[in-house]
């Protein structure tokens, strides 16, 4: 029966192996296809904003959404209205746009650019003097107006594959299992009416409240495989511990890889929002290749799946490969917009 059981559990572990291979190479193949390209290059298009005029940009949005005027709770791509009109979009009739504070430069000279006191500033249409360095520096702020793309209309924004909510009904048993691993690492689980409630999420895990948060206007399968991430998180990114703290899209990347397994050996196909998901928390970790972020996970995915099938009393796929990222397509099931 002992040598039974060590089989059961080697063919297990090399199934799962093969399904974080596949999502590797799944993963690979969406990051270089045609629409995340687009999508890279639209997004580069919009330089970053100063702290302050992005809490300004936050505030005015978020005043903007209670009131009805947007349809969007958070602000995404925001511009200048002529910018907009470069990119063929235009702001919509009565949307008023957000006040930021944009920098006002000044042009400045030198021939001994070492010496500070040396500069000079120079006057509109003014040239530099032989030998002298020119330089810009940002010399005050003026008011100045943005409009979020969800209040303009016109050419469609290039957007990367991003993750489709599973549909239909749950594995018998398995949301009861979840759950209960969740109490047993000292986590309350709570279903919340909707997205708002945890910041835009699907689910939340809040370390200091030992609180999961899944959102329940979400078909039971959907809800299920979020209790399954946000376990991996329990399991996985406890804060206090040395080793679990990283890059939070390296522990997006491990905890979303978990709920992968969890799902395919209960024969739910989550390729659809996975390997959009996975994919985009890869690509923003700084300084590293996103499939080598992905491959990297593999051990610790591997083996936090396992602690938490042996927990699990439900009916799990035994032979064969897991269903969902099959080889011949493996990154064309992906779809419409990212939640967490």
């Amino acid at each position: 029966m002992a040598a039974t059981k060590d089989e059961a559990r080697a063919g297990r572990d090399a199934r799962l192996d093969e399904l974080h291979e596949r999502l590797t190479g799944a993963v690979e193949t969406l990051l270089s296809g045609e629409d995340w390209a687009r999508a890279l290059a639209f997004a580069a298009r919009f330089r970053s904003r100063s702290f302050n005029n992005t809490l300004l940009i936050w505030v005015q949005h978020e005043a903007a959404f209670e009131a009805g005027q947007v349809h969007e709770p958070f602000p995404s791509y925001v511009a200048g209205y002529k910018h907009w009109q470069r990119l063929g979009r235009q702001v919509e009739k009565g949307q008023g746009g957000y006040q930021i504070l944009a920098p006002v430069t000044g042009r400045f000279a030198s021939s001994t650019p070492v010496d500070p006191g040396s500069w000079r500033r120079l006057n509109r249409g003014e040239k530099p003097r032989p030998g002298e360095v020119v330089r810009s520096r940002m010399v005050g702020a003026r008011p100045a107006y943005v409009w979020d793309v969800s209040q303009t209309a016109g050419e469609p924004i290039p957007e990367p594959p991003a993750p489709r909510l599973l549909e239909g009904e749950a594995p018998a048993g398995l949301w009861e299992g979840l759950a209960a691993q969740v109490a047993a690492a000292g986590f309350e689980v709570a279903r919340v009416p909707h997205e708002s409630v945890i910041n835009g999420a699907n689910g939340m895990t809040d370390w200091s409240a030992r609180l999961v948060a899944v959102r329940e206007n979400m078909d039971p399968a959907a809800q299920t495989k979020t209790l399954a991430h946000e376990l991996a998180h329990v399991l996985m990114h406890d804060p206090k511990d040395e080793d679990a703290r990283q890059h939070r899209g390296i522990g997006e990347v491990e905890a979303e890889s978990v709920a992968l397994m969890i799902g395919a050996a209960h024969g739910m196909d989550t390729a659809g929002y996975t390997i959009p998901y996975v994919s985009t928390w890869a690509a923003r970790v700084d300084g590293k290749d996103p499939v080598q972020v992905v491959q990297a996970t593999g051990e610790r995915v591997r083996k936090t799946a396992l602690a938490i099938f042996d927990q699990l009393d439900t009916h799990q796929a035994g032979n064969g490969t897991p269903p969902g990222l099959e080889r011949d397509t493996p990154a064309r099931d992906t779809p419409a917009k990212m939640p967490a």
